[in-house]
């Protein structure tokens, strides 16, 4: 079992942090099917600052979600401790996005482009530590380019306060593509001392226990592999207990989890935006079943939540998946 101060997180397997999926709807879901524990999407501390309305929506969240983390990012140590201490009593805990590779955040010297400057690393994640009272951890990834910045800069976390540090086996170069390297998680588990999360081509319950093997990781993160696919934490959870693998859901379950979504997204975001952003979420729940490019060309006209019921309805039920 795993524990970050006083919480205890179970097998240690959570959801990552990704945008545009990991509202507040999905996350429930996700928890339902065996995750221990959801982190929100990256929400900027400087909009936080500023009572950017949008920016506070990404602060919503249900008690079914809990242990759940708010991941933070900027790059001002005391912008992110005051903002931390704004919202600290609504979460388990708080996160720190020292890892994401999108140009844009990199620019601002944000996210992976604070891998280079242990220093900094150290004065953010210390302002947060004396700021708040519930755990504060961090996402890194391997480096920027082919570099291994990851043990440098979990030290400096480590030595800046931080509770847990979770590790992507990818460069910010790489973005999602190639493959993770896992050895750097080893390295960073064996430099220090707080718990380490894997993240990293998790796409199975047999890979996370793989991963756990080489590497040494208490937790493990599993990032896109959930996309369209939150069964894979109840399968992460019998493999971790040496239990067999359930059997992937079939249609039905596969049409009524898509209706549950459809249903939660539209009472949190209202029909016009839900069922907008429903029709990425069902892009990744129908790929493989046969029929499903027919399926996918339908559900581009959603608007209406009634609607996506009357076209899982006719959609004929069928288990087999394509080759």
């Amino acid at each position: 079992m795993m524990r970050i101060g006083e919480l205890d997180l179970g097998q240690g397997v959570y959801l990552a942090p990704m945008a545009g999926y990991t509202d507040k709807s999905f996350r429930r879901i996700c928890k339902r099917m065996g995750c221990d524990v959801v982190v929100t999407e990256m929400v900027s501390a400087k909009a936080l600052s500023y009572n950017n309305e949008n920016t506070w929506k990404y602060l919503d969240a249900d008690p079914e979600e809990a242990p759940v983390f708010v991941q933070l990012f900027g790059s001002d140590p005391e912008i992110l401790a005051s903002q931390a201490a704004r919202i600290e009593a609504r979460f388990a805990g708080i996160d720190v996005n020292m890892g994401c590779p999108a140009p844009k955040v990199f620019r601002n010297h944000e996210g992976s482009a604070l891998l280079r400057e242990p220093e900094t690393i150290y004065r953010i994640i210390k302002a947060m530590t004396d700021a708040v009272r519930v755990p504060v951890t961090v996402k890194i990834r391997k480096g920027i380019q082919e570099d291994n910045l990851a043990v440098e800069a979990a030290l400096a976390a480590q030595e800046g306060g931080a509770s847990a540090v979770a590790v992507h086996g990818r460069t910010a170069a790489q973005m999602y593509s190639g493959h993770a390297d896992w050895d750097v998680i080893r390295q960073v588990k064996e430099a220090v001392s707080i718990p380490v999360i894997g993240n990293g081509d998790i796409h199975s319950g047999e890979d996370a226990v793989r991963m756990k093997a080489e590497t040494g990781c208490d937790g493990v993160m599993v990032g896109r592999a959930a996309r369209g696919n939150p069964w894979i934490f109840r399968e992460i959870q019998a493999v971790l207990s040496n239990e067999p693998a359930p059997e992937p859901p079939g249609w039905e379950e596969l049409r009524q989890t898509i209706l549950e979504h459809g249903r939660m997204i539209c009472e949190e975001k209202g029909e016009y935006t839900g069922m907008r952003e429903m029709r990425a979420h069902m892009g990744f729940y129908i790929r493989g079943f046969r029929g499903s490019s027919r399926l996918r060309g339908a559900m581009q006209h959603l608007s209406r939540y009634q609607e996506l019921v009357e076209l899982m309805k006719a959609f004929p039920a069928d288990d087999r998946i394509e080759d």
